[in-house]
Formats: C-alpha cells, sequence, structure tokens
C-alpha cells in the first residue's frame, strides 16, 4: 500500500476535487438515479459548500507520489455529530486499503461521535463502512435507517453512528 497523504484542501486544490467529484458522481448516480446536467456535470452543491462553508472540511487524499486518489467531506464542524458527507477512492486505490487508512486518519483528526451514509444498495460501500465502523469503535456502533430528503422514491439510507476514543 502506498503512503497515504489526507489534507485540507484549499482553492488551489479545487480542480482536482472537482474532477473527483465527477467520478463520485457517476458512480453514485447507479444509486440515485441521477442523471449528468447537459453540459457533463452533475450536481455540486455539496462540492461548493465543502468549500465555502466554515462548517465544513474538504480534505484530499493522495498517495506519497502526489497522485489523487480521493476526497473527503466533512460538515458540521461545530455540532456535536461529525457528519462525514462524501467519501470518494478513485477504483485503482478500491480494496487497496487506502480508504481504510484514510478514514482512521480523518476520524482521528475530529475525534468523537460521527455518523456516515450510504445505500444498501451499494454492496461494496455497505461491506467497507460496517467494517470500518467495527475498526473505529469496536463493536459498539449502531446502524439506522432514514428518508431520503425529498426522495420518496429512493429505499431509506442507511446511517452507521460511531464514536472515536478521545486524544490519548
Amino acid at each position: 500500500m502506498p503512503d497515504l497523504s489526507l489534507r485540507l484542501a484549499d482553492t488551489a486544490d479545487r480542480p482536482t476535487v472537482e474532477r473527483l467529484w465527477l467520478m463520485f458522481s457517476h458512480d453514485m448516480s447507479e444509486f440515485h438515479g441521477h442523471l449528468p446536467n447537459p453540459d457533463g456535470t452533475f450536481r455540486d452543491e455539496r462540492l461548493h459548500q465543502a468549500f465555502d462553508d466554515p462548517d465544513w472540511a474538504p480534505y484530499l487524499l493522495t498517495t506519497d507520489t502526489d497522485r489523487p486518489v480521493g476526497f473527503a467531506f466533512v460538515r458540521d464542524l461545530t455540532g456535536p455529530t461529525r457528519i462525514l458527507n462524501s467519501f470518494f477512492i478513485a477504483r485503482g486505490a478500491r480494496r487497496s486499503g487506502l480508504g481504510l487508512h484514510a478514514v482512521r486518519r480523518l476520524t482521528a483528526r475530529h475525534r468523537g461521535p460521527w455518523q456516515v451514509a450510504f445505500q444498501d444498495a451499494n454492496t461494496p460501500a455497505a461491506h467497507f463502512w460496517r467494517t470500518a465502523a467495527t475498526h473505529l469503535a469496536g463493536p459498539t456502533w449502531t446502524e439506522t435507517h432514514k428518508p431520503v430528503p425529498g426522495r420518496p422514491d429512493l429505499p431509506p439510507d442507511v446511517w452507521l453512528s460511531f464514536t472515536t476514543p478521545p486524544q490519548p
């Protein structure tokens, strides 16, 4: 597994994250039924919030050779529970351990309660997040199903809740 760098993305990183966002959105379109906009892009409100809202934090994930492998958007930084709003690992880096390593490093930066949502139909994500929650919190994580806001046509999202221990 190559070394992983997880850093807060800045304005210079934004074009890279925007390109990764297109890949993420394409992957997610299978589960949400979203099609690209006429110009080939996808909805990007969360991308803009991640960079523009002070209660959000966009992270860029790169390898030791400065190749981008993914991103993570954390929201509710000032709230009692952090929400991992979006998390993406490029297909060429999946199943290498980088995703779990990234989640460990990310949650270590923001210790305490966390929530992450995914779709049951996204079998690889469901397996990944249940495994990650167990690695981070042992058997104490919980799972609930919540309706997708404004989308009664979709099955409910799965929400995992867990707490990372305080810094030693």
